[in-house]
Formats: C-alpha cells, structure tokens, sequence
C-alpha cells in the first residue's frame, strides 16, 4: 500500500502556487506575512531580516538592502512601519527603481530612497521623515526646490505627519512615468519627478536600527515603457559570497582577518580562501588599501593595481576550467579592505 501511494505521489502532476488574486482595490501582497518568498538578500547578514507575526523586521545590521526578485515600472505601493526606538535615533526606508547590486564600495544601490526615519536631529538640510532623494548616481528632479543646499536632489515634505518610535505609521509611495509621490499618514507631502532609473527592484532598507514593516501591498500601473537607459540593471544570477557578519565559508588563520561593519579587513599576514566554490565561476568584488592585490586560483592569478589610493574600486573577473577541486585565495596586503563579494556560477550554462 505505501509503495502503491508513493507511485500514486509520482505520477500526480506538481503545480506552482496560484499567484495572489488581487483585493477590491486591485492591490496584491508584496510580502507575504510569513517569509521572505519573493525577496533576495542584498548584502545584509543571515540573522538581519527576520518574520515574525506578519512582521517584517530588519535588526539594522549591517547596513544593506533587502529586494525583490522582480522589478517594478509604475505602481501604487502601501506599507506601514514602526521604529523600534522611542529616543535614539532609527533610520531605514524605502528604495524605488534599484540596481540589483550596491555601489562600487558602498552599501547601497542605485535608487530613489522614500525616508522611514525618527528622532533625527534637527538641521537645515533632511528632516525626520518623509523625505524623497536620489541615491548612489541615480537623478531625480524634487517637487520644491531644497530651502537651504541649492542642486541637492532631496524633496522635503511639505509638513511633519509621522508618529514617533513604537508607533506604526503608514507610506503611500505613488511611482508613475519616471514620477515619486509619498502620502504619509494619509496626506501627500512630497516626491520627484524626471527619475533615472524609472523602472527597477524595490528594497527595504537596514541601516542601524530595528524597523518593523506590515501590511505590505502592491498594485502595478500600465507601462509607459521606459527606454533601454532609463532601466535599472538586471540581475544576472549573483550571489553574495561574503555574508557581511563573519568569516562563515572561508579559511584563514584565526585573527588574520576580521569583519567591520560589512567588510572584510586584512589584519594579519595569512591569505583569506573561499571554502567552496562551483567548477567555473565569474567574481564581483570591491577592494582599497594597497598600491596592489593578488588573487590566486587554480584557474588563475589575478593581479590588480589601485587606481586612486584611498578609494574604493571594483574587479569583476573570470575563473573558467578550474576542475573539480577549484581554489581562490585573497593573498595578504596591508591595510586591505574588500567589501560586495559576489559569485556568479558559470558551470551551470
């Protein structure tokens, strides 16, 4: 009988999930209330995007992104969100229209970033909440003029409608023909216009505090199909292979090598290897420190020489024809620093 049910298992035929039928007002869940199916981890830790209740939680560390699979064009999107922390400052948001990889050296990607921020100290230049601004080379044009730093692509609501920590607040985040509108708590405040990207991921944004998010609802608008150089780039099958919290899939020797706040930092005088590694494989990753570094593989040895001393810059390399037992070991350099590690697997292909 368990034989004849097992062959009974075999033969049914397996469906995907019917995708959610969308409410009366058209919208569907971005997030689901239960994990995180449709989202990839950027570059933030194992442990920093948790579920619990319905809730998305972000712990704020590291500092990094959490996106969706799919990109987005013109939408309507409503979120609520809920600091943690009733004194301190708490700072995350929300990211329209990203890049699916950060910024060469930095932590963030391409995007128009809608502000999720409280107990912020006043100043002259962004304010507690509502904010609209461009991030990491992306442009955007803001309804008003910024009252004090002429040029700065940052669109200051119109009035102060957000609750403080430990109260959830609601984001209406109206994204159309290369255009931002933000309702907070039910009134529009701010937005930008003239968008570059105008069509890309969205992501929710950790970034030193622990954030809550519910109720998380998406409709998509009709296309006003944008151009080729007004796209996001599309993700192309990367996967992190630093999980920017510990050493978890590398070699060293113990106190070689450390983690800070995202990056990898060479301390010691031992090379830093890769633990597992597919056949054949194509490398991303960000590096500052020496006049040069050395990567050696049994595909290979690549040596890259700085551009600019002091400053962060990318090496995007392949490693084909490696075996079946592959290696690549970051060689030891003084005051090296290598952040946005990323693998592609081209054994697959």
């Amino acid at each position: 009988m368990r034989r004849l049910f097992a062959l009974l298992l075999l033969a049914c035929p397996v469906f995907a999930a019917d995708p959610p039928k969308p409410d009366k007002d058209g919208f569907v869940p971005l997030f689901n209330g239960k994990d995180l199916t449709g989202f990839v981890n950027v570059n933030c830790g194992p442990k920093t995007w948790t579920v619990k209740d319905g809730v998305l939680i972000t712990s704020g560390t590291p500092i990094g992104l959490l996106r969706t699979e799919k990109q987005y064009e013109n939408f309507e999107c409503e979120f609520e969100w809920m600091h943690v922390n009733t004194k301190e400052v708490g700072n995350s948001g929300f990211f329209v229209w990203c890049d699916p990889l950060p910024q060469v050296g930095g932590p963030f990607t391409r995007g128009i970033e809608v502000q999720v921020l409280v107990n912020y100290p006043k100043n002259d230049w962004a304010t507690n909440h509502g904010d609209v601004f461009s991030v990491s080379g992306a442009k955007c044009v803001p309804d008003r003029p910024h009252p004090t730093k002429k040029g700065l692509e940052r669109c200051l609501p119109s009035e102060e409608r957000c609750k403080g920590g430990g109260e959830w607040n609601h984001y209406r985040v109206v994204a159309k023909d290369g255009a931002i509108k933000l309702s907070v708590n039910g009134k529009e405040v701010s937005g930008v216009s003239e968008c570059t990207p105008r069509k890309g991921y969205l992501s929710f944004e950790s970034e030193g505090a622990e954030c809550h998010f519910r109720n998380v609802r998406i409709k998509e608008l009709p296309t006003s199909s944008p151009k080729a150089e007004q796209i996001a780039e599309v993700d192309q099958g990367w996967k992190p292979l630093f999980n920017h919290t510990d050493l978890t899939g590398w070699n060293t020797e113990d106190g070689a090598w450390k983690v800070e706040g995202g990056v990898l930092k060479c301390v010691g005088k031992a090379g830093l290897s890769v633990a597992k590694l597919p056949d054949d494989f194509e490398l991303i990753f960000d590096w500052k420190g020496p006049e040069e570094i050395t990567l050696k593989s049994s595909g290979g040895t690549l040596t890259a020489k700085t551009k600019k001393a002091g400053q962060w810059q990318r090496e995007r390399t392949g490693f084909p024809g490696t075996g079946p037992s592959p290696s690549l070991t970051f060689t030891a350099a003084d005051k090296l620093d290598l952040r946005n590690v990323y693998i592609r697997d081209l054994s697959k292909k």
